[in-house]
């Protein structure tokens, strides 16, 4: 067994497909065929179920991966930390964020970070708090911005940020002038929301839900821009995070009744080596959320 074999099971297993899988890896499907068939002998199991080009997991594939995952990232974070006591001076932080604060929270936090650290790179993909999680845990992703209060085990978590959930509003509805609206009022309105996969759209539900009314969804999307446009033209209200609309003079951000409260937190896989480039960004990142939370949040 070797690197590369797992390497090649690893991306068979998420395609679930071998052409698809030379096609991310840049090799030609029968290297990774040959590559795989010679793991299976190796471990003499079947690892895949072949029928009509469709491919999947048998049980003692799906009892491999996670062993094939965790001997590759072993083997990252041994390269990472050798090279770090060489001295390395370059680095990347591969990170997922919500799409909803990529632009409004980060763009100042990025640009200081690159003066402070400009031999680093930065790597970001805007995916929602449940895929980022996926991807964290896959190792896609080294790190990742997520919401909410319940996490996995195999998570470590550090909150940087508390965010206010307000109603958004078009500047001449009812609404606009109130310093407040309660639950019940919010859901008589027809309503501009997201899809499933947002955290905030689970959060704001939950909320719902415990105050016993049911919303009236008439328009659903994943394109926060979208949801702002059709607030505007009056299909529906909606809800965001206050940052995200302090800004815009033709709508109305209006805060609820008992006032509604998100923590965004940075992410990344427990007990999995943290390289000096994801420290220092973590850190960075803990530091500047300082007078919010009254503490640094430190990792080093």
């Amino acid at each position: 067994m070797d690197v590369r074999q797992l390497r090649y099971f690893l991306e068979v297993a998420r395609f679930n497909n071998f052409t698809k899988a030379g096609e991310a890896l840049r090799i030609a499907q029968p290297a990774i065929s040959m590559a795989v068939k010679k793991l299976e002998a190796e471990l003499d199991v079947l690892l895949f179920n072949r029928h009509d080009k469709k491919v999947s997991l048998t049980a003692e594939g799906e009892k491999f991966l996670p062993h094939a995952r965790r001997i590759l990232e072993d083997l990252k974070g041994a390269e990472l930390e050798m090279a770090e006591l060489k001295g390395l001076t370059k680095g990347e932080v591969r990170l997922g964020i919500t799409p909803m604060i990529s632009a409004y929270f980060f763009p100042d936090i990025f640009r200081d970070f690159k003066r402070s650290y400009p031999q680093l790179h930065l790597s970001v993909l805007g995916e929602g708090s449940g895929r980022i999680q996926k991807m964290i845990a896959q190792g896609e992703l080294d790190m990742g911005v997520v919401a909410g209060g319940n996490f996995p085990d195999a998570l470590e978590v550090r909150r940087f940020l508390r965010e206010e959930i307000v109603a958004c509003v078009p500047t001449d509805h009812p609404f606009a002038g109130r310093r407040s609206v309660t639950l019940s009022e919010f859901v008589g309105e027809p309503l501009v929301f997201y899809k499933e996969g947002y955290y905030i759209r689970e959060f704001f539900l939950e909320e719902l839900k415990e105050a016993g009314t049911v919303p009236n969804i008439v328009f659903e999307t994943n394109l926060f821009s979208l949801v702002k446009s059709l607030v505007r033209n009056g299909t529906g209200i909606s809800i965001f995070l206050k940052m995200v609309v302090a800004a815009d003079t033709d709508l109305a951000a209006v805060s609820f009744d008992p006032p509604l409260y998100l923590d965004l937190l940075i992410a990344w896989k427990r007990d999995l080596y943290l390289s000096l480039a994801n420290r220092a960004f973590v850190d960075f990142l803990l530091q500047r959320s300082f007078g919010e939370w009254g503490e640094s949040g430190d990792i080093s």
